[in-house]
């Protein structure tokens, strides 16, 4: 999630609301470039992509908290579920007045669900579109308004380190909803051992994982009858063309979605409809009717693989919680 840094990875959101007249959503001054580099890299591969950390403008924030809600997406349900099944035998595991770093943080819905049980000493919020994330701490602190409260854009996408603003007592990070699902296996070994690294002993690590169920029930959720998820992928391209100067059209591409069994992985692309070519500052690129640009993976794991993750990554003891039907789960582990 492109942002400027500091600190080798985050930068501290002022905590008021932003002018009426401010800069649009996306990289700071100073990250332009690196995000202008990134696309064009990736529109310029063999096989062109785009990263699907350029979703969350706030128009996609939205379209995703929409997505949530459809009846096909049984994710935020299925956690929800286990949060409230489970929600003390989490307290249990975690502990109270712990350093709560939300990872991907939105609306902060899922982490204010937790506040009861592991009153945190600190609520760390940390998201790519600062101005949603902006209004959503705004409300939290109506209702908590003894809490500390601290808002980070940062990119999770890079090697990051937290700033001294973050406390360093009893860390427990944060990351509900399968987002570690958008890394490679590979990658999200990497992602959990920098996040191991940043963790006191006295540390710990919550993690949302979707798991591996029928193929219909993946295609549908990535896929919906009403067209959010559609609609959520193309806006894509719309975040796309005010970040790097292009002309993308919304009308020459469609939505495209579908599960991978061999690599365990749900894959969404944007195909294109004719034969477009799509220009940019500093670069251009033709596109044939039916080529695609591929704009996320999202790798579906079993509960043992995860164990085996986490643990490769340094973290011990870990305990898994699922829904009633096994299609996701929680995941706790020490650091």
């Amino acid at each position: 999630m492109t942002g400027k840094r500091s600190q080798a990875g985050a930068r501290l959101v002022a905590r008021r609301r932003t002018a009426p007249n401010s800069a649009p959503s996306g990289p700071t001054p100073g990250g332009w470039q690196d995000a202008r580099g990134e696309l064009h890299e990736g529109l310029c591969a063999p096989a062109a992509f785009i990263s699907s950390k350029y979703f969350y403008d706030p128009l996609g924030s939205r379209l995703f908290d929409a997505i949530t809600r459809l009846p096909e997406y049984y994710l935020t349900r299925a956690e929800n579920d286990i949060f409230s099944r489970h929600a003390r035998d989490i307290g249990r595991a975690t502990g109270r007045g712990v350093t709560l770093i939300d990872l991907g943080a939105g609306n902060c819905e899922k982490a204010k669900r937790l506040f009861g049980v592991l009153q945190p000493a600190q609520y760390v919020a940390v998201d790519i579109s600062t101005d949603y994330l902006r209004d959503a701490l705004d409300g939290l602190r109506c209702l908590f308004p003894g809490m500390d409260m601290l808002a980070l854009e940062l990119d999770l996408s890079a090697p990051f380190s937290l700033p001294d603003t973050v406390g360093e007592h009893k860390r427990l990070f944060f990351y509900p909803g399968s987002s570690i699902g958008n890394f490679t296996p590979e990658q999200a070994g990497r992602f959990l051992s920098g996040l191991h690294a940043q963790c006191p002993r006295d540390g710990g690590l919550l993690l949302g994982v979707d798991l591996v169920k029928d193929a219909s029930v993946l295609d549908a959720a990535y896929d919906d009858s009403l067209g959010v998820t559609a609609a959520f992928n193309l806006n894509l391209l719309c975040h796309v063309n005010a970040l790097l100067g292009s002309d993308f059209d919304v009308k020459d591409w469609r939505h495209r979605s579908f599960f991978n069994a061999r690599m365990s992985r749900v894959e969404m692309h944007l195909e294109a409809r004719r034969r477009v070519t799509v220009a940019w500052t500093g670069g251009t690129r033709a596109f044939e009717k039916g080529e695609r640009i591929r704009t996320e993976y999202s790798y579906k794991y079993r509960l043992e693989d995860v164990e085996s993750l986490l643990n490769r990554a340094a973290f011990r003891d870990v305990t898994a919680w699922t829904d009633e039907k096994k299609w996701f789960a929680v995941f706790h582990a020490r650091a």
